[in-house]
């Protein structure tokens, strides 16, 4: 496996000499070879090499989007070179590769060890802020494995995070219109936020914590209608280990004014839908009973979504 670290390198060093020298991209194939005779001789490992080469140069446009999304104050193009081009590397490995190869924390460990060794004293911090970000909007994929240096905690025995999301809804003349969020990989979903999280709300209720989550995502004042559901699911954090989140859902109505969403990773629209357009958007497939659920109550008839494909 060190091999393979060895390997991240050299792509890394052809890609920094790609993009500083603006070559086209048969000309960062050769420069590979180069430097996998230079650097790597004994690596043996050029097939490997050459996929992670190609993957970061054919989705350059797509990873250099998702970099834009997730550290929003940073233009890509203000990002130093060597940075730059390990999160291309980290987030083509963790968004694109076989996880089964390559599991997620590890596609991210490999990144900010390469951040460490060749980019600046804060490289390894502003690599882990972005991959990290990104990790926790795909939902923490490999959350769930068994880890051999740690002790498995029972899952009655793990802390509870408690967050509060709403179908938020207005009416405007005789349309009803649903508020939704975008995240950076294509959906739309519902507002949420962590309920009771700082000192000073600790002892807020779930609805007076699902309000002020979505004043301060969408910039909306909602008032909480009903109760639509309950979810749970198991999250883990490096620092605190793994915890349980138990969100709850409402059916909740606003004004019809402006979305105003919040500046943060992992989102990058709010707007109203008109409720006839909003059933025909990317759902995530766990939202559907919540979102079916509220339609149903709103029209007081059934409706059944269905997953657009993309």
């Amino acid at each position: 496996m060190a091999n393979r670290h060895l390997s991240r390198s050299v792509v890394l060093q052809t890609l920094f000499e790609w993009d500083f020298r603006q070559l086209p991209a048969d000309a960062a194939k050769d420069a590979l070879a180069r430097n996998a005779h230079e650097f790597a001789p004994a690596a043996g490992d050029l097939p490997f090499m050459e996929e992670l080469l190609q993957g970061a140069l054919s989705r350059q446009y797509d990873l250099d989007l998702i970099i834009g999304k997730a550290a929003p104050e940073w233009p890509v193009d203000r990002i130093a070179p060597v940075d730059r081009n390990v999160l291309r590397l980290g987030l083509f490995e963790l968004l694109f590769a076989d996880r089964g190869k390559v599991p997620a924390k590890v596609a991210i460990n490999e990144a900010i060890e390469l951040a460490k060794s060749f980019g600046g004293e804060h490289s390894g911090r502003f690599v882990n802020g972005v991959l990290g970000a990104v990790y926790k909007e795909l939902g923490e994929p490999g959350k769930d494995e068994v880890s051999k240096k740690k002790k498995d905690v029972p899952y009655e025995q793990m802390p509870v995070q408690r967050l509060g999301g709403a179908v938020v809804y207005a009416r405007q003349g005789s349309d009803l219109y649903l508020a939704l969020v975008h995240d950076i990989f294509g959906h739309w979903t519902l507002s949420k936020g962590k309920i009771g999280d700082a000192p000073e709300i600790a002892g807020e209720s779930t609805e007076e914590g699902t309000v002020r989550e979505i004043k301060e995502e969408l910039g909306l004042d909602i008032k909480i209608k009903e109760k639509l559901g309950e979810n749970e699911y198991v999250a883990s954090d490096p620092a605190t280990g793994k915890k349980r989140k138990h969100v709850t859902y409402f059916l909740a109505e606003a004004p019809f004014t402006e979305c105003k969403l919040e500046q943060k990773g992992g989102l990058d629209d709010a707007r109203w839908f008109r409720l006839k357009d909003a059933l025909d958007l990317n759902f995530y497939e766990d939202m559907f009973p919540i979102i079916e659920k509220a339609v149903q109550k709103l029209t007081a008839q059934p409706k059944t979504l269905t997953k657009k494909t993309t």
